[in-house]
């Protein structure tokens, strides 16, 4: 029989198992006589003491040590990952951790606050997930729909399928349709940007993401592009969020940003978050860094301003918020309560949970650079962590936790097992994943594993 998932449990902890059994003899077909001697043994071990490695049931025993995550924040600094970093920790129901290290500005030596707002970019792509799902659980659709019943350019997408013997590029109809499941967890077969392929070669020529088009169009152009694998057959990040957006506007009958601020921001209190933010608010816009020749440089200030301080037309789904660390963590607390955040329900306990659960088959065996991210799967618009840290090397997680980052190198995630949350900036392109690794280490300790999972 097994007790709270004990793995390798100590001599003392064998006693106290073996006294208990004594005690209250414990039955397989009883679960209620055993509950008992569990909250027995969860009791002896108060909150914030060390049970052994492995055990879950009695709840969280991760302790954060605050120098260490400072210092960590300064090493960021100090050897050149980035001009600026902050990161807020919620754990147990409460703000557990601040801290910021460097500059927002580093030009103007202008210091992380915690009122600078950040460019998120992919970060985006979770608040547009959760947007979608809320029409879902109004039965708006199927997660299995073929997405051209409601986006009709999409019924007869063609796959690219290599070149002839003169060299010339071979397409075929797609084996299946795409569904909206695989818009979600990035098993269209969209490609995203430049490539080895004339699919890739199609996508950057209809440019489906000009800021000077709006969704309708780009989903117009898109449809035309070439997928690079049949649906539903890899995994391969992709331009599908931004679909979503569309999706959204096709089912929700109002813009996507209009839909975004009414039903998922606003009541969430994320006030200072949006795609076109106010020109008021440009004093406290983070300055955008690019490693360049091992040596971190400032983007220039038109560059940097373009997705949300000029009036594009493009509102993508898959990138373009900017935001504060404090709104982005108020999004992030309504994920860690289930869909629920001060009273307010934004999203079903169970929607939450099935957004939050691995939806790639195992089939699905290339997966492009996920496995980089750890030992983790995919959700619906998260990446979800199955499986212990498996090398020392890489990041340090909990089971169950899901999460997202952004090309400026910002992160989130949500660890239901340790009742936290995480919002972690820097301004740092291109992506360094090298700053989450150490920020996970820092809050869980180097050597951390967690719940052992499936």
């Amino acid at each position: 029989m097994k007790y709270a998932m004990l793995s390798a449990p100590t001599e003392t902890w064998k006693t106290m198992i073996a006294d208990i059994k004594g005690r209250f003899h414990i039955v397989r077909r009883r679960p209620a006589v055993w509950l008992l001697p569990l909250v027995l043994l969860c009791s002896a071990f108060p909150a914030g003491s060390q049970m052994p490695t492995g055990s879950t049931a009695c709840g969280s025993t991760l302790s954060l040590d605050s120098k260490r995550i400072q210092d960590a924040l300064a090493g960021m600094v100090a050897d050149g990952r980035a001009a600026g970093a902050s990161v807020l920790i919620w754990k147990d129901g409460g703000e557990a951790y601040f801290g910021t290290a460097g500059f927002a500005d580093r030009e103007a030596q202008r210091p992380m606050t915690r009122d600078l707002i950040a460019q998120i970019y992919s970060m985006t792509k979770p608040v547009t997930g959760v947007a979608l799902m809320q029409l879902w659980e109004q039965g708006k659709f199927r997660l299995d729909d073929p997405l051209s019943r409601y986006l009709p350019e999409f019924e007869s997408m063609q796959v690219y399928a290599g070149k002839d013997a003169a060299g010339a590029p071979m397409y075929r109809a797609a084996s299946r349709p795409i569904t909206v499941r695989d818009i979600m967890r990035h098993t269209a077969g969209f490609a995203y940007g430049a490539g080895n392929t004339p699919a890739h070669e199609a996508y950057v020529k209809a440019d489906p993401l000009a800021l000077d088009i709006d969704l309708s169009e780009m989903g117009r152009r898109l449809a035309k592009v070439p997928l690079l694998f049949d649906p539903g057959t890899q995994w391969s990040y992709s331009i599908a969020v931004d679909v979503q957006a569309l999706l959204v506007e096709k089912l929700s009958d109002q813009p996507f940003a209009e839909y975004v601020r009414q039903h998922v921001l606003e009541p969430l209190g994320m006030h200072d978050t949006a795609w076109r933010q106010p020109d008021e608010r440009l004093p406290r816009l983070a300055s955008l860094y690019r490693k360049t020749d091992g040596k971190l440089v400032r983007d220039p200030d038109a560059s940097a301003r373009r997705l949300n301080f000029q009036n594009n037309r493009l509102t993508a789904g898959g990138f373009g918020l900017a935001t504060t660390i404090d709104d982005y963590m108020r999004f992030a607390r309504m994920l860690l309560g289930s869909g629920e955040l001060d009273g307010v329900r934004i999203l079903r306990a169970s929607t939450v949970r099935l957004m939050s659960v691995d939806q790639l088959d195992p089939r699905i065996t290339e997966r492009q650079f996920l496995p980089s991210k750890g030992s983790v799967g995919f959700g619906l618009d998260f990446a979800v962590r199955h499986m212990q840290p498996q090398t020392p090397q890489e990041s340090r997680g909990a089971v169950g936790e899901f999460f997202w980052d952004g090309a400026a190198s910002t992160l989130f995630w949500v660890d239901p097992a340790n009742h936290l949350a995480t919002v972690f900036f820097v301004q740092t392109m291109p992506f360094d994943g090298t700053l989450h690794r150490d920020i996970r280490a820092a809050i869980y300790g180097a050597g951390y594993l967690g719940p052992r999972g499936d």
